[in-house]
């Protein structure tokens, strides 16, 4: 038989709410000036010391598509909904679907978008750097630069 369990104090202390719970945030229209065609965001999270975590519901309609871009310490995208395309600058095209995720490395040049047929919808998560969310805006995606991803892939 084993000895009996001091009765221990309970140890208690007070502490901050370590949890937020946000029921809504606003869907805005991405800016024309990194997208083409009609994109629609729901910020989830914005970079702030010390964490520098970004991320975002990010809603394509077909034929939408970001402009070339890159990231400082990469991204990755999880497909929620949908099916799309990743384009990187040598050519490379994935055909993306919901359940898959992408991982962009660092300073790699890339677009992502939904198909000419379907919606697409991802979470797209970056880390920032000092200066904010680390990511480099370039020109848009061309229509043929698009179609010929559609031809790669088999559309």
């Amino acid at each position: 038989m084993q000895p009996p369990v001091p009765n221990l104090p309970l140890l208690t202390r007070s502490r901050k709410a370590v949890v937020e719970h946000i029921t809504e945030t606003a869907t805005i229209k991405a800016p024309a000036e990194r997208f083409t065609g009609d994109v629609y965001l729901n910020p989830i999270e914005a970079p702030s010391d010390p964490a520098r975590l970004s991320s975002a519901l990010v809603r394509f309609t077909p034929g939408a598509r970001t402009n070339w871009h890159s990231h400082a310490k990469g991204q990755v995208l999880y497909i929620t909904d949908g099916v799309g395309l990743v384009g990187t600058r040598d050519g490379h095209v994935a055909r993306v679907s919901a359940g898959e995720t992408v991982k962009c490395p660092a300073g790699e040049e890339h677009w992502h978008g939904a198909t000419d047929t379907t919606l697409l919808a991802h979470i797209a998560m970056v880390v920032g750097d000092e200066s904010g969310d680390g990511t480099t805006w370039l020109e848009p995606v061309t229509d043929e630069q698009y179609t010929a991803a559609l031809a790669t892939v088999g559309r």
